[in-house]
Protein backbone atom coordinates (compact mmCIF):
# COMPACT_ATOMS: atom_id res chain seq x y z
CA UNK A 1 0.00 0.00 0.00
CA UNK A 2 2.74 2.31 0.77
CA UNK A 3 4.84 1.44 -2.52
CA UNK A 4 1.44 2.05 -4.50
CA UNK A 5 0.81 5.74 -2.76
CA UNK A 6 4.89 6.35 -3.15
CA UNK A 7 4.61 5.77 -6.80
CA UNK A 8 1.67 7.65 -7.37
CA UNK A 9 2.82 10.73 -5.30
CA UNK A 10 5.83 10.28 -7.67
CA UNK A 11 3.48 10.02 -11.02
CA UNK A 12 1.65 13.07 -10.00
CA UNK A 13 4.69 15.25 -9.66
CA UNK A 14 6.73 14.13 -12.78
CA UNK A 15 3.38 15.28 -14.67
CA UNK A 16 2.94 18.54 -12.35
CA UNK A 17 6.66 19.78 -13.38
CA UNK A 18 6.56 20.91 -16.90
CA UNK A 19 3.87 22.76 -15.95
CA UNK A 20 5.60 24.43 -12.91
CA UNK A 21 8.89 24.53 -14.04
CA UNK A 22 8.70 27.67 -16.85
CA UNK A 23 6.13 29.02 -14.73
CA UNK A 24 9.53 29.54 -12.09
CA UNK A 25 12.24 30.21 -15.07
CA UNK A 26 10.03 33.27 -17.05
CA UNK A 27 10.16 34.73 -12.97
CA UNK A 28 13.47 34.18 -13.26
CA UNK A 29 14.32 36.13 -16.25
CA UNK A 30 13.73 39.65 -16.63
CA UNK A 31 16.32 41.93 -17.57
CA UNK A 32 16.95 45.84 -17.12
CA UNK A 33 18.64 47.78 -19.88
CA UNK A 34 19.65 50.95 -20.79
CA UNK A 35 19.19 52.74 -24.68
CA UNK A 36 21.02 55.77 -25.71
CA UNK A 37 19.89 58.18 -28.74
CA UNK A 38 21.79 60.27 -31.18
CA UNK A 39 18.54 62.75 -30.94
CA UNK A 40 18.30 65.56 -28.26
CA UNK A 41 15.25 65.24 -25.70
CA UNK A 42 11.58 65.36 -26.58
CA UNK A 43 12.46 65.57 -30.15
CA UNK A 44 9.41 64.15 -32.16
CA UNK A 45 9.79 60.57 -33.97
CA UNK A 46 13.28 60.34 -33.00
CA UNK A 47 12.82 60.22 -29.32
CA UNK A 48 9.06 60.59 -28.06
CA UNK A 49 5.54 59.80 -30.06
CA UNK A 50 4.28 57.08 -31.98
CA UNK A 51 6.70 54.62 -33.29
CA UNK A 52 9.61 56.57 -31.51
CA UNK A 53 12.47 55.20 -29.17
CA UNK A 54 10.40 55.59 -25.97
CA UNK A 55 7.23 54.42 -27.61
CA UNK A 56 9.19 51.27 -28.22
CA UNK A 57 10.62 50.79 -24.57
CA UNK A 58 6.96 51.04 -23.37
CA UNK A 59 5.74 48.51 -26.13
CA UNK A 60 8.69 46.22 -24.69
CA UNK A 61 7.68 46.23 -21.17
CA UNK A 62 3.88 46.09 -21.89
CA UNK A 63 4.60 42.69 -24.48
CA UNK A 64 6.67 41.11 -22.01
CA UNK A 65 4.97 41.76 -19.02
CA UNK A 66 7.62 44.14 -16.91
CA UNK A 67 10.80 41.00 -17.82
CA UNK A 68 12.08 43.54 -20.03
CA UNK A 69 12.70 46.90 -19.07
CA UNK A 70 14.50 49.73 -21.02
CA UNK A 71 16.03 52.64 -19.35
CA UNK A 72 15.96 55.70 -22.75
CA UNK A 73 18.03 58.45 -22.57
CA UNK A 74 18.40 61.35 -25.14
CA UNK A 75 21.32 62.33 -26.69
CA UNK A 76 23.20 63.98 -23.70
CA UNK A 77 21.44 62.64 -20.79
CA UNK A 78 24.14 60.06 -20.38
CA UNK A 79 26.56 60.38 -23.74
CA UNK A 80 27.17 62.88 -26.27
CA UNK A 81 24.75 62.58 -29.43
CA UNK A 82 26.96 60.01 -31.73
CA UNK A 83 28.89 58.30 -29.03
CA UNK A 84 26.11 54.73 -29.07
CA UNK A 85 27.86 52.99 -31.41
CA UNK A 86 30.74 52.88 -29.03
CA UNK A 87 28.70 52.40 -25.96
CA UNK A 88 26.83 49.49 -27.16
CA UNK A 89 30.12 47.86 -28.38
CA UNK A 90 31.66 48.02 -25.27
CA UNK A 91 28.95 47.17 -23.41
CA UNK A 92 28.25 50.18 -21.96
CA UNK A 93 24.56 50.41 -22.34
CA UNK A 94 22.67 47.33 -24.47
CA UNK A 95 20.60 49.32 -27.05
CA UNK A 96 21.10 52.45 -29.17
CA UNK A 97 19.01 54.61 -31.39
CA UNK A 98 20.08 56.49 -34.12
CA UNK A 99 20.96 55.88 -38.05
CA UNK A 100 23.45 53.87 -39.42
CA UNK A 101 25.06 56.35 -42.16
CA UNK A 102 26.48 57.90 -38.38
CA UNK A 103 29.01 55.01 -38.63
CA UNK A 104 30.16 55.66 -41.85
CA UNK A 105 33.58 56.49 -40.82
CA UNK A 106 33.65 53.15 -38.95
CA UNK A 107 31.56 50.74 -41.15
CA UNK A 108 31.39 52.88 -44.85
CA UNK A 109 29.10 49.68 -45.44
CA UNK A 110 27.06 50.44 -42.61
CA UNK A 111 25.26 53.54 -44.97
CA UNK A 112 23.24 51.58 -47.08
CA UNK A 113 21.46 50.31 -43.87
CA UNK A 114 19.75 54.31 -43.68
CA UNK A 115 19.52 55.17 -47.19
CA UNK A 116 21.22 55.41 -50.84
CA UNK A 117 20.79 57.89 -52.66
CA UNK A 118 18.25 57.19 -55.89
CA UNK A 119 18.03 54.54 -53.81
CA UNK A 120 15.01 52.48 -52.26
CA UNK A 121 11.87 54.31 -50.76
CA UNK A 122 10.03 52.98 -47.98
CA UNK A 123 8.20 50.31 -49.38
CA UNK A 124 11.19 48.84 -51.31
CA UNK A 125 13.65 49.26 -48.49
CA UNK A 126 11.53 47.70 -45.93
CA UNK A 127 10.82 44.43 -48.25
CA UNK A 128 14.63 44.36 -48.97
CA UNK A 129 15.33 44.30 -45.06
CA UNK A 130 12.48 41.97 -44.35
CA UNK A 131 12.36 40.15 -47.19
CA UNK A 132 15.38 40.21 -49.60
CA UNK A 133 18.36 39.09 -47.73
CA UNK A 134 18.90 42.80 -46.21
CA UNK A 135 18.70 41.88 -42.70
CA UNK A 136 21.02 38.88 -42.82
CA UNK A 137 23.49 41.01 -44.34
CA UNK A 138 23.03 43.69 -41.65
CA UNK A 139 23.71 41.29 -38.82
CA UNK A 140 26.47 39.49 -40.91
CA UNK A 141 27.91 42.81 -41.27
CA UNK A 142 28.00 43.85 -37.05
CA UNK A 143 28.45 40.57 -35.83
CA UNK A 144 32.34 40.29 -36.20
CA UNK A 145 31.77 43.83 -34.06
CA UNK A 146 29.10 42.21 -31.55
CA UNK A 147 26.59 43.87 -32.17
CA UNK A 148 22.98 43.30 -34.15
CA UNK A 149 20.81 45.71 -35.27
CA UNK A 150 17.16 46.08 -36.68
CA UNK A 151 15.19 48.58 -38.21
CA UNK A 152 13.03 50.76 -35.97
CA UNK A 153 11.43 53.32 -37.42
CA UNK A 154 11.30 55.04 -41.34
CA UNK A 155 10.74 58.67 -42.39
CA UNK A 156 9.71 57.89 -45.55
CA UNK A 157 10.98 60.25 -48.49
CA UNK A 158 13.15 63.15 -47.20
CA UNK A 159 13.29 66.99 -48.03
CA UNK A 160 16.29 67.90 -50.26
CA UNK A 161 16.79 70.78 -47.58
CA UNK A 162 17.55 74.34 -47.06
CA UNK A 163 19.00 77.05 -48.94
CA UNK A 164 19.99 80.85 -47.81
CA UNK A 165 20.51 81.44 -51.60
CA UNK A 166 18.20 79.48 -54.54
CA UNK A 167 19.64 76.92 -56.66
CA UNK A 168 19.26 77.26 -60.21
CA UNK A 169 22.55 75.42 -61.30
CA UNK A 170 25.20 72.59 -60.18
CA UNK A 171 27.64 75.63 -60.23
CA UNK A 172 25.43 76.61 -56.97
CA UNK A 173 26.69 74.11 -55.12
CA UNK A 174 30.26 74.92 -55.15
CA UNK A 175 31.76 76.33 -52.11
CA UNK A 176 28.52 75.76 -50.45
CA UNK A 177 28.71 74.71 -46.73
CA UNK A 178 26.17 72.52 -45.79
CA UNK A 179 24.93 69.67 -43.46
CA UNK A 180 24.29 66.62 -44.75
CA UNK A 181 24.90 62.98 -43.61
CA UNK A 182 25.52 59.45 -45.24
CA UNK A 183 26.14 59.07 -49.35
CA UNK A 184 24.67 62.09 -50.20
CA UNK A 185 27.72 64.43 -48.24
CA UNK A 186 30.30 62.60 -50.56
CA UNK A 187 27.67 62.66 -53.45
CA UNK A 188 27.69 67.16 -52.67
CA UNK A 189 31.22 67.21 -51.64
CA UNK A 190 32.43 65.73 -55.82
CA UNK A 191 30.63 69.08 -56.56
CA UNK A 192 32.29 71.25 -54.31
CA UNK A 193 30.06 71.30 -51.59
CA UNK A 194 31.89 71.96 -47.85
CA UNK A 195 30.02 68.88 -46.34
CA UNK A 196 29.26 69.21 -42.33
CA UNK A 197 27.95 66.43 -39.69
CA UNK A 198 25.84 68.24 -37.23
CA UNK A 199 23.19 66.80 -34.76
CA UNK A 200 19.86 67.91 -35.44
CA UNK A 201 19.88 70.04 -32.02
CA UNK A 202 23.15 71.81 -33.84
CA UNK A 203 21.56 72.69 -37.24
CA UNK A 204 19.28 75.68 -36.59
CA UNK A 205 22.01 77.73 -34.77
CA UNK A 206 24.90 77.03 -37.32
CA UNK A 207 22.26 77.57 -40.59
CA UNK A 208 21.09 80.85 -38.61
CA UNK A 209 24.44 82.65 -37.60
CA UNK A 210 25.68 81.48 -41.31
CA UNK A 211 28.41 78.62 -40.23
CA UNK A 212 26.73 77.00 -42.95
CA UNK A 213 24.83 77.64 -46.38
CA UNK A 214 22.37 75.11 -45.99
CA UNK A 215 20.86 72.12 -44.46
CA UNK A 216 18.62 68.76 -44.99
CA UNK A 217 17.24 67.32 -41.91
CA UNK A 218 13.93 65.69 -42.42
CA UNK A 219 10.74 66.83 -43.83
CA UNK A 220 8.29 70.01 -42.93
CA UNK A 221 7.06 68.48 -39.63
CA UNK A 222 10.42 68.20 -38.04
CA UNK A 223 12.38 71.09 -40.24
CA UNK A 224 9.43 73.35 -38.75
CA UNK A 225 9.88 72.38 -34.89
CA UNK A 226 13.57 72.84 -35.33
CA UNK A 227 13.02 76.42 -36.53
CA UNK A 228 14.58 76.16 -39.71
CA UNK A 229 11.80 78.32 -41.36
CA UNK A 230 13.53 81.09 -39.72
CA UNK A 231 17.04 80.83 -41.07
CA UNK A 232 16.71 79.98 -44.92
CA UNK A 233 13.59 80.49 -47.06
CA UNK A 234 14.59 78.26 -50.20
CA UNK A 235 12.86 74.93 -49.83
CA UNK A 236 13.89 72.00 -52.52
CA UNK A 237 12.49 68.70 -52.68
CA UNK A 238 13.09 65.60 -55.02
CA UNK A 239 14.22 63.29 -52.01
CA UNK A 240 17.01 62.02 -54.05
CA UNK A 241 19.20 62.02 -51.47
CA UNK A 242 17.14 59.94 -49.31
CA UNK A 243 13.98 58.29 -50.25
CA UNK A 244 13.76 56.44 -47.21
CA UNK A 245 15.18 56.83 -44.00
CA UNK A 246 15.58 53.93 -41.75
CA UNK A 247 16.29 54.61 -37.80
CA UNK A 248 18.58 51.58 -36.50
CA UNK A 249 17.90 49.72 -33.08
CA UNK A 250 21.71 48.75 -32.95
CA UNK A 251 21.71 46.38 -29.69
CA UNK A 252 25.02 44.59 -27.70
CA UNK A 253 24.97 41.45 -29.24
CA UNK A 254 26.16 39.62 -26.10
CA UNK A 255 22.83 40.91 -24.25
CA UNK A 256 20.83 39.97 -27.03
CA UNK A 257 22.31 36.10 -27.29
CA UNK A 258 21.19 36.63 -23.14
CA UNK A 259 17.52 37.11 -23.79
CA UNK A 260 15.30 33.91 -23.96
CA UNK A 261 13.80 33.22 -27.45
CA UNK A 262 10.26 34.98 -26.32
CA UNK A 263 12.14 38.26 -24.86
CA UNK A 264 13.87 38.18 -28.71
CA UNK A 265 10.92 37.78 -30.42
CA UNK A 266 9.35 40.33 -28.62
CA UNK A 267 12.07 43.06 -29.11
CA UNK A 268 11.95 42.13 -33.18
CA UNK A 269 7.90 42.28 -33.05
CA UNK A 270 7.78 46.03 -31.70
CA UNK A 271 10.88 47.39 -33.63
CA UNK A 272 8.55 46.12 -36.62
CA UNK A 273 5.69 47.94 -35.01
CA UNK A 274 7.71 50.93 -34.78
CA UNK A 275 8.84 51.22 -37.86
CA UNK A 276 4.88 51.09 -39.37
CA UNK A 277 4.05 53.23 -36.81
CA UNK A 278 6.66 56.28 -36.89
CA UNK A 279 6.28 55.87 -41.15
CA UNK A 280 2.40 56.80 -40.58
CA UNK A 281 2.85 59.72 -37.91
CA UNK A 282 5.34 61.34 -40.49
CA UNK A 283 2.61 60.63 -43.40
CA UNK A 284 -0.16 62.18 -41.00
CA UNK A 285 1.70 65.23 -40.08
CA UNK A 286 4.12 66.64 -42.97
CA UNK A 287 1.03 67.64 -45.10
CA UNK A 288 -0.39 70.52 -42.73
CA UNK A 289 3.24 71.17 -41.83
CA UNK A 290 4.26 72.01 -45.05
CA UNK A 291 1.33 74.25 -46.28
CA UNK A 292 2.08 75.70 -42.66
CA UNK A 293 5.48 76.96 -44.11
CA UNK A 294 4.23 78.14 -47.18
CA UNK A 295 1.29 80.09 -45.99
CA UNK A 296 2.37 81.32 -42.96
CA UNK A 297 6.39 81.88 -43.10
CA UNK A 298 6.80 82.73 -46.48
CA UNK A 299 8.97 79.40 -47.35
CA UNK A 300 9.33 79.16 -51.08
CA UNK A 301 9.39 75.19 -51.68
CA UNK A 302 10.19 74.34 -55.07
CA UNK A 303 11.86 71.10 -57.38
CA UNK A 304 15.13 71.14 -57.98
CA UNK A 305 15.83 71.85 -61.43
CA UNK A 306 15.85 68.69 -63.32
CA UNK A 307 19.63 69.17 -65.13
CA UNK A 308 20.86 69.51 -61.39
CA UNK A 309 19.22 66.13 -60.47
CA UNK A 310 20.43 64.16 -63.55
CA UNK A 311 23.86 65.39 -62.44
CA UNK A 312 23.46 64.69 -58.84
CA UNK A 313 22.55 61.10 -60.49
CA UNK A 314 25.69 61.05 -62.45
CA UNK A 315 27.74 61.73 -59.62
CA UNK A 316 25.98 59.29 -57.74
CA UNK A 317 26.38 56.34 -59.50
CA UNK A 318 30.31 57.25 -59.39
CA UNK A 319 30.39 57.39 -55.89
CA UNK A 320 28.76 54.33 -54.90
CA UNK A 321 30.64 52.51 -57.92
CA UNK A 322 33.90 53.82 -56.35
CA UNK A 323 32.70 52.58 -52.52
CA UNK A 324 32.06 49.15 -53.66
CA UNK A 325 35.46 48.92 -55.26
CA UNK A 326 37.63 50.13 -52.49
CA UNK A 327 35.86 47.73 -49.66
CA UNK A 328 34.71 44.18 -50.69
CA UNK A 329 32.37 44.04 -47.64
CA UNK A 330 30.49 47.30 -49.02
CA UNK A 331 30.72 45.99 -52.43
CA UNK A 332 28.77 42.45 -51.55
CA UNK A 333 26.24 44.67 -49.70
CA UNK A 334 25.67 47.19 -52.88
CA UNK A 335 25.87 44.70 -55.29
CA UNK A 336 22.70 43.07 -52.89
CA UNK A 337 20.68 46.11 -52.85
CA UNK A 338 21.07 47.24 -55.99
CA UNK A 339 20.09 43.81 -57.55
CA UNK A 340 17.07 43.58 -55.32
CA UNK A 341 16.37 47.82 -56.62
CA UNK A 342 16.40 46.50 -59.93
CA UNK A 343 13.67 43.84 -59.54
CA UNK A 344 11.65 46.19 -57.09
CA UNK A 345 11.82 48.77 -60.07
CA UNK A 346 10.21 46.10 -62.02
CA UNK A 347 7.04 46.45 -60.21
CA UNK A 348 6.78 49.76 -58.97
CA UNK A 349 6.85 50.89 -62.77
CA UNK A 350 3.51 49.08 -63.07
CA UNK A 351 2.08 49.40 -59.71
CA UNK A 352 3.46 52.67 -57.63
CA UNK A 353 4.57 54.85 -60.77
CA UNK A 354 1.09 54.88 -62.75
CA UNK A 355 -0.49 55.39 -59.84
CA UNK A 356 1.18 58.37 -59.12
CA UNK A 357 1.61 59.46 -62.31
CA UNK A 358 -2.32 59.44 -63.78
CA UNK A 359 -4.15 58.99 -60.74
CA UNK A 360 -2.56 60.34 -57.79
Amino acid sequence: MERRNFLKAGMLAAAAAPFAAPSIARAQDSFSWKMTNAYGPGSPFYVEGPGSPTDFCKKVEAMSGGRLKIQHFAAGELIPALEGFDAVRSGTVEMNAANAYFWAGKIPAAQYFTTVPFGLNFQGMNAWLYHGGGQALWDELYAPLGMKALPMGNTGVQMTGWFREPITSVDDFKDLKMRIPGLAGKVYAELGVDVKLLPGGEIFPALERGVIDAAEFVGPYQDRRLGLQNAAKYYYTTGWHEPSNATELLINKAAWDSLPADLQAIVSAAAMACNLESHTWCEANNAAAMTDLVENFGVKADVLPKDVVAKLKAVTDEVLAAGAEADPTTKKIHDAFMAFKKEHDLWASISEKPYHNLIG
